[in-house]
């Protein structure tokens, strides 16, 4: 495949145009029938016969093999969860931290509700810092080695922002933190599937939480959860079962090692049969290859849009600096009322926000041509 291959047999939109990946994306019909096919194939063996473990085995060692490839770390490394949230949850909640511990978060209400609640909560425990952000979403460096002190436990950040579509600088955040043995999370629910080539550990960071079902393209309720090896034991699990302990010398409990240590009960098998297919989907294109051709579309909606009278457009203007993520409002015009308009175009975007203030988000994935957005753009000027 290539950038100007034609994707339209391969999935199934229905006729409508789709642009609302960074939120759900559609699943490819290599996806839909790898999860038909997996149900078929489970049902005969018989769910719960001897032949069934070796089979749903397989299929947990090959998907997590695929997404340990996508992000360059080892397989053991990836826990299998229902969503971005779940991953956030494990370490907001697993931690032991300390009273007299802080941690640091950038922009409270700038930020995803996903990637803000689980910590806030914990501010009757420890001391919250905020980055402060200007109106794309970055921070000041500066101010970051300005909050770290002693006592600081953590430092969580997004990877890319769901609003503005901002590419944080996580690889030099993390240096700084690695320097001082500071735990890291990233919340990569946004860029794993569209960043490019992706190496989690020039990231330096600890956990990493995103999901299967935005830019992967695979189906909903299946997330991902990176835990670095050597940090394990930073974490208590969340929950116990048989499935992720043991019992030796009658009455003791012992965790097993990873990935089973997180994943207690997991049953999503046919999830991860349909993720495993979409993420070889994705590879036969090229990741790379991906994301020239998410910003090719976003730079054309940019441009274009930016000629419109009484658009407004949010984020950084650089390419590099954003994902395909582009947000907008047109003044005095409601974003509900843009999108409900557009979706009766059967055209879909979505509405989002910043802190307070609403937008329209569009969010274009390699499947989208440049003859969507040219039609998106049409309907955006008669409005």
């Amino acid at each position: 495949m290539n950038m100007n291959s034609d994707f339209s047999n391969d999935f199934p939109t229905g006729g409508k145009i789709y642009l609302n990946n960074a939120s759900v994306s559609i699943n490819p019909l290599d996806c839909i029938n790898s999860m038909h096919d997996f149900l078929v194939s489970y049902n005969a063996l018989g769910p719960d016969s001897l032949e069934s473990q070796p089979f749903v085995t397989n299929q947990l060692r090959n998907t997590r093999k695929i997404i340990s490839q996508i992000i360059k770390c080892q397989p053991e490394e990836i826990i299998f969860t229902q969503s971005t949230t779940d991953g956030v949850n494990a370490v907001a909640n697993g931690m032991n931290f300390q009273p007299s511990s802080n941690l640091i978060i950038r922009g409270l209400s700038h930020e995803h509700h996903a990637n803000y609640y689980p910590w806030l909560r914990l501010s009757k425990k420890l001391e919250i810092k905020n980055l402060k952000v200007d109106k794309n979403g970055f921070f000041q460096i500066n101010e970051l080695k300005h909050l770290i002190d002693n006592n600081t436990s953590l430092v969580a950040l997004s990877h890319a922002l769901y609003n503005t579509g901002a590419i944080l600088p996580v690889e030099e955040v993390g240096e700084i933190l690695d320097k001082q043995n500071i735990p890291y999370f990233l919340d990569t629910a946004q860029t794993i599937g569209c960043i490019g080539d992706f190496d989690v550990s020039k990231t330096k960071c600890n956990f990493m939480s995103f999901n299967g079902s935005k830019w992967l393209c695979g189906p909903m309720g299946t997330g991902l959860f990176y835990c670095r090896k050597d940090s394990t034991q930073l974490l208590e699990p969340m929950n116990i079962g048989g499935e992720s302990a043991m019992i030796y010398d009658e009455t003791k409990l012992a965790f097993k090692d990873i990935p089973d240590r997180f994943q207690t009960g997991f049953r999503n098998y046919v999830g991860m049969a349909g993720l495993e297919a979409s993420a070889k989907y994705l590879i036969g294109f090229g990741m790379e290859n991906i994301r020239k051709k998410v910003m090719k579309l976003a730079n054309q909606l940019r441009t274009e849009l930016s000629k419109i009278p009484n658009v407004i457009l949010y984020g950084p203007n650089e390419t590099e600096q954003r994902t395909s993520i582009v947000s907008f409002n047109i003044k005095n015009q409601e974003p509900s009322v843009i999108i409900e308009k557009l979706e009766k175009k059967n055209i879909i975007l979505a509405v989002r926000e910043i802190s307070a203030e609403k937008l329209v988000r569009a969010s274009p994935h390699f499947f989208n041509s440049e003859e969507q957005i040219e039609i998106l753009l049409n309907e955006l000027r008669k409005l």
